[in-house]
């Protein structure tokens, strides 16, 4: 009877394990599930500003070209293009049978109605000033595009990337609050399906799609503003893309369980992580103060302590993979008594009984803001809140939801000092963000940095034709931000995202992973998901 007892045994354990080992499977396999801090607020390409929106849009929609890769420039719904040697002119030549996911073709049309919106004053975009130098755009017949420039602007291709709208569905109506912008349609791989506020964004597969249907059936954006919950999720299995933080990549991802169904992967990210001043504020419009809070910021410490090295101390707007980048901008060296030099020059000398610097009387506080969702920026924040305590600053630190921090404060400049990050592209023009005439509400230069010599060298930028001229005019561009300290450049974080096995393809490229998802493979073999790609 004890055998029998044992065999029973036995084999209810091993029920338990293959129930267990079913509990552990994804429970659409072929579906895409990513976590995000953060929900999309608008998906009309033109209005998505931040990053969940350019996320989700870039998935529904697509523009002239796109960036390969390696980093190239090549067609996406255009078949191929052609660029005058003066840069005054590039000829575009559409893929013919391209449909929207309403199944009417896309055609030239489309292209100079998209490009009507984005000029027109009434369509709040930031997205304008790329197309300030297009002198007119014509179609020379259904399928092919002129743009003709009014001066050389080698900016001018990349930006043809802005996803395409259909003049069919808006013509005549305000992009700025259409719904068009919860339920878009465009000509990408993925077709919009629902949308639950604050909940998760689901796209389905796009058969019709002109670069071949995705074997992945359906995208789920999950917005989950806390990481710590996401990362249970993914372990839950309930997630299959997301974004490690440092901690979670260097110290939580070593089980069994986890390295057998994801892969985690590192590169360096394409942005930095910044602490910007409201420099209409008289305290922050002091270059001095600005530089002495530069000297007073243990960077290192914040690598170490908050990213667990996986980052790089900041030097300025540029990273250090992109071909602008000056390697000569030296770093503001943590150095508190060379901070309190200068802030003492800056007329902040006295001292309140809690060793809080005073200026006319008025005690040096002021108030950072950051994101809610991102502990790092979190974390930094505090480490910078005990940096300026020892230079006799005291500052409070005040966590908001995205989209309120974004819309409601960034967007209104109701801010003294915020921490976030911007992610760069791969053409070095940051006109957008730096130049004195983007200030305005939702454009971002909203800290509001005014460097005539800045402007001058950004347009000149624009206007050059060949990248070695262009290098030494945003080189020069790097020293001035530098030196002028609008933001005190943080750090240059690592890219850290982890995926399921089963996505075969997923291919790291200084662009990211995503840039080729539409491509990933699924094997319908599950004894596949675990093989080496």
């Amino acid at each position: 009877m004890e055998w029998r007892g044992v065999l029973l045994a036995m084999v209810f354990l091993s029920l338990l394990v293959v129930s267990s080992c079913a509990e552990k499977e994804p429970k659409n396999p072929y579906a895409l599930v990513e976590g995000s801090i953060g929900d999309a607020k608008r998906l009309i390409p033109m209005l998505a500003t931040d990053g969940a929106s350019g996320d989700i849009s870039g998935l529904i929609f697509n523009g002239l070209v796109k960036y390969d890769k390696e980093v190239n420039l090549v067609g996406d719904i255009a078949e191929s293009f052609e660029v005058t040697s003066d840069c005054l002119s590039v000829t575009f030549h559409l893929k013919k049978g391209v449909k929207w996911h309403d199944g009417k073709e896309f055609t030239a049309e489309d292209v100079i109605f998209t490009y009507q919106k984005i000029i027109d004053p009434e369509v709040v975009t930031p997205y304008s000033s790329d197309f300030e130098t297009v002198d007119r755009v014509v179609a020379l017949d259904p399928y092919t595009v002129r743009v003709t420039y009014k001066e050389a602007y080698a900016p001018g291709i990349a930006n043809w990337g802005m996803g395409m709208i259909p003049k069919h569905l808006l013509e005549g109506r305000d992009l700025n609050t259409d719904s068009f912008n919860r339920k878009p349609i465009g000509t990408g791989p993925f077709r919009f399906s629902e949308w639950k506020t604050g909940e998760q964004i689901i796209l389905s597969a796009n058969s019709d799609f002109f670069g071949g249907a995705p074997e992945i059936q359906k995208y789920v954006y999950r917005i989950i503003p806390d990481t710590a919950t996401m990362f249970l999720e993914l372990k839950a299995l309930n997630l299959d893309l997301m974004g490690l933080r440092p901690i979670q990549y260097q110290k939580q991802t070593d089980s069994d369980f986890l390295k057998r169904e994801f892969n985690k992967l590192k590169y360096p990210a394409l942005g930095y992580t910044y602490m910007g001043y409201n420099l209409l504020d008289k305290r922050f419009s002091d270059r001095r103060v600005r530089r002495a809070l530069a000297h007073a910021i243990n960077k290192e410490s914040i690598i170490q302590g908050v990213l667990f090295g996986l980052g790089r101390p900041a030097t300025g707007p540029y990273i250090p993979e992109s071909w602008a980048y000056n390697p000569h901008v030296e770093d503001f060296k943590y150095d508190p008594k060379r901070a309190r030099l200068l802030l003492a020059d800056a007329g902040w000398n006295a001292t309140s009984p809690e060793g809080i610097l005073k200026k006319e009387g008025v005690p040096f506080s002021f108030t950072i803001l950051t994101n809610q969702g991102n502990e790092e920026r979190a974390k930094t924040a505090e480490i910078i809140q005990s940096n300026l305590k020892d230079v006799g600053i005291q500052v409070d630190i005040r966590v908001l939801e995205w989209q309120t921090f974004l819309h409601e404060f960034i967007d209104k400049k109701r801010f003294e000092a915020i921490i976030l990050g911007w992610g760069v592209g791969l053409d070095p023009d940051l006109y957008a963000i730096w130049h004195s005439s983007k200030t305005k509400e939702g454009e971002f230069n909203f800290v509001s940095y005014r460097n005539k010599e800045v402007d001058a060298l950004l347009l000149k930028g624009r206007n050059a034709c060949r990248q070695e001229d262009r290098k030494k005019i945003y080189q020069e561009v790097h020293q001035l931000i530098a030196d002028d300290q609008p933001y005190t450049f943080l750090y240059y974080p690592m890219a850290l995202p982890i995926v399921h096995k089963r996505f075969k393809g997923v291919r790291p490229s200084p662009i990211g992973i995503s840039y080729n998802l539409p491509e990933w493979k699924i094997p319908r073999n599950k004894t596949e998901w675990y093989l080496i790609p």
